[in-house]
C-alpha cells in the first residue's frame, strides 16, 4: 500500500503487498531445527528430495558395495566358507566407492548454502553458529553409515542363512560386532574430512576436486610407499623372525599408513585385534597406538576447521 506523503528532503516509497502468506504455526526450539537440518542434510546425500539424476551416483555406490556380500551369500550357499571378512569388506573396492560418495555428496550438503549465501537465514533463527555444521556433520555421518554398515548386515544376512547351529550363528555374530565399529570410525571421520574440505569454497566442482585429490593423493602416496618397501624385501632376502616366531615388519612399512586415512583406519582395525592385513594395507606392527593417535588428531583437527570456517561465514 503506499506511504505517507514524504517530506520535503525526504525519498518517497512504495510498500508493496506480494500476498505471500504468512507462517502462525509453532516454531520449532533450537534442537528440532538441529534435527531438521541432520535429517534434511541425510535425505539430501542420497538425493530425495531432488531429481533422478542426484540420485544416481549414491544408488549405483550403495549397489556396488552392496555387491561383495551378495557374491559371499551364493558362495556359501555353494557350500564355500565365508569368503569376505566384516572388519575388511573388500578393503579397495570400499575405499574407492566411499572416496568418490563423499567428493561427490559432502560438496551437495555444505558448498550450495555457502555459494547462494543463505547462512544468515538460517543464523536468523534461534540456533549457534556451531548448531548448522554440527547438523551437516550428523546427517552426513548418518548417510555414511548407511552405506558402510548396511552392505555389512546383508552380509551377515547371507552369512547366517547358509550355516547351521547356534554356535555357528553366534561367531558370525561376533565377526559381526567388530565390523560394525570400523564402519563406525569410517563414517565418523571420512564425514569430518569431507564436509571440512568441501566448506572450502561454494564452488562444488572445486569442493568436489579438493576432496578427491586429499583422498586419492594421501592413499596413493601411502600405497607407493608400501609398495616400495615391499619390493625392497626380496633384494635383502626375506624379513626377519622375532622370537616368538612373527615376521619383523620393517619400519618403512609401519608408517607408510600414516600419510592417509584409510591405512589410518586399517592400522587401527588392526591394532585393536582385527583381521590379518591384506597385501595392499601396510602392517602397523608396535605402531598401532601412533596410528590411533594421529587419526584422532585428524579427526579432531577437521571438526574445529568446519566449526571455525561457519563462525567465519556468519561474520561475513
Amino acid at each position: 500500500m503506499p506511504t505517507e506523503a514524504a517530506t520535503p528532503g525526504q525519498t518517497s516509497g512504495v510498500i508493496h503487498d506480494l500476498g505471500y502468506r504468512r507462517y502462525d504455526g509453532p516454531r520449532l526450539d533450537r534442537r528440532r531445527i538441529v534435527a531438521a537440518l541432520a535429517w534434511h542434510s541425510l535425505r539430501s546425500a542420497f538425493g530425495f528430495g531432488r531429481g533422478a539424476k542426484a540420485k544416481v551416483v549414491p544408488v549405483i555406490a550403495f549397489l556396488v558395495l552392496c555387491l561383495p556380500a551378495v557374491v559371499n551369500a551364493f558362495a556359501m550357499s555353494r557350500g564355500n566358507a565365508r569368503v569376505v571378512d566384516y572388519d575388511t569388506y573388500a578393503p579397495v573396492l570400499r575405499n574407492l566407492i566411499m572416496i568418490v560418495f563423499v567428493a561427490v555428496q559432502a560438496p551437495e550438503l555444505v558448498s550450495r548454502d555457502l555459494r547462494s549465501r543463505v547462512l544468515p537465514l538460517y543464523f536468523s533463527r534461534p540456533i549457534k553458529t556451531g548448531d548448522y555444521p554440527l547438523a551437516k556433520y550428523l546427517g552426513f555421518t548418518a548417510a555414511l553409515l548407511v552405506m558402510l554398515e548396511v552392505p555389512l548386515l546383508l552380509l551377515y544376512a547371507g552369512s547366517i542363512a547358509n550355516v547351521h547351529g547356534g554356535s555357528a550363528v553366534w561367531a558370525e555374530t561376533r565377526a559381526l560386532i567388530p565390523g560394525l565399529l570400523v564402519g563406525l570410525m569410517f563414517a565418523m571421520v571420512l564425514a569430518a574430512i569431507g564436509l571440512v574440505l568441501a566448506s572450502t569454497t561454494g564452488r562444488r566442482a572445486f569442493a568436489t576436486g579438493a576432496v578427491a585429490i586429499f583422498f586419492l593423493l594421501t592413499y596413493t602416496l601411502a600405497e607407493i610407499l608400501l609398495g616400495v618397501e615391499s619390493q625392497g624385501v626380496p633384494r635383502g632376502g626375506p624379513p626377519g623372525i622375532t622370537e616368538a616366531g612373527a615376521p619383523i615388519v620393517p619400519l618403512a612399512e609401519k608408517v607408510a599408513g600414516l600419510f592417509s586415512p584409510f591405512t589410518l583406519f586399517d592400522g587401527v582395525r588392526m591394532w585393536l585385534g582385527g583381521t590379518d592385513p591384506a597385501d595392499n594395507v601396510a602392517d602397523p606392527g608396535g605402531f598401532g597406538a601412533a596410528y590411533a593417535i594421529v587419526l584422532l588428531i585428524l579427526f579432531g583437527l577437521c571438526l574445529y576447521g568446519l566449526a571455525a570456517r561457519y563462525r567465519k561465514a556468519r561474520l561475513s
